[in-house]
């Protein structure tokens, strides 16, 4: 069997898989275990998996892989992965490493138009760049390039770019995150943390993510809402930056949970309108397709064709 993983800085989904097929999946909380072997450990004894069975997997993470892709570190939880120790705990052969956005980016381009749901239509053109961007614990994003019938994944952290207010509301909240935190990068507004953060701004009220989310899905007129307006606009700004920088004539995919969760508001948001805001390049802007990834398991199947790729999974 192959043992696939994604694992972000709230959460890590593993899975198991024969023939290119899921079999099995688990979702684990990180807060509840000191470290990823532990996470690891607790999978291989919920699904009575004995980890000699595994012959090879992908594990696919937020945060950089080191050039010599044996080890990595999470970028939003102090959590190293290094294939050498889990190969020595778990008598593991050596797991592939990588970027979650890569595993998310493979997933979404595969994804059938049933996991789909479509933004904005747009003009797509098949030989073209894709773009997956996605807002979560951080924020994350990936360039994909069709190459025939595969294609080549580049990983980024555009998400670490400096934040270019809009408007002056905006430009208030970036006086308010540069006194907080120095420089503001769009990954502090554009994330779960980002959006409690622009609650506090907007309201004077601390509230996690999770509960602002549910109060403005509520009710409209709240002043969570208007939060998450703010929050929205924003990334929408951002997906479209970056759609602009590589010409991702193919398709935009917003992957990661938030962006699922708010399909009922955001095509009624300012989402749209701040996407295809390029000035001279508006034109541009509105041709590129934008789809919304609804399946829960994206990073999984993704993280399974890099597995693939690597020939360490498929007979």
């Amino acid at each position: 069997m192959i043992l696939v993983g994604d694992i972000g800085g709230t959460k890590t989904l593993l899975g198991l898989a024969r023939d290119g097929k899921l079999l099995v999946d688990r979702r684990y909380a990180n807060a509840d275990f000191q470290c990823f072997p532990d996470v690891l450990a607790a999978f291989f004894a919920e699904t009575q998996t004995e980890p000699a069975s595994v012959r090879g997997g992908c594990m696919a993470l937020a945060g950089p892989v080191a050039d010599d892709g044996r080890s990595a570190r999470l970028t939003n939880l102090p959590w190293t992965i290094d294939v050498a120790a889990l190969s020595q705990r778990f008598g593991l052969p050596a797991l592939h490493l990588a970027n979650d956005f890569a595993a998310a980016a493979l997933g979404a381009v595969a994804s059938s138009a049933a996991q789909l749901a479509a933004l904005q239509t747009g003009e797509p053109d098949a030989g073209a760049p894709r773009l997956v961007v996605g807002a979560g614990t951080g924020l994350g994003m990936a360039i994909v390039l069709p190459q025939g019938k595969a294609w080549r994944v580049i990983p980024g952290e555009g998400g670490h770019t400096a934040f270019a207010p809009a408007d002056e509301q905006q430009s208030a909240l970036w006086a308010f995150l540069k006194r907080r935190h120095g420089r503001v990068t769009w990954e502090r507004v554009v994330s779960g943390p980002g959006l409690a953060s622009i609650h506090e701004f907007v309201a004077g009220t601390v509230l996690p993510p999770e509960e602002i989310a549910a109060h403005a899905l509520a009710d409209a007129n709240g002043v969570e809402r208007r939060s998450l307006d703010l929050f929205l606009a924003a990334y929408g700004a951002f997906a479209g930056d970056m759609a602009l920088a590589c010409l991702a004539r193919g398709g935009v995919f917003l992957a990661g949970g938030i962006a699922a969760r708010l399909l009922p508001v955001l095509a009624q948001s300012g989402f749209l309108a701040a996407f295809n805001a390029k000035a001279e390049h508006t034109g541009i802007a509105v041709r590129m397709p934008v789809h919304i990834t609804t399946d829960v398991l994206l990073g999984l199947r993704g993280a399974l064709l890099l597995a693939a790729e690597r020939k360490s999974v498929l007979a």
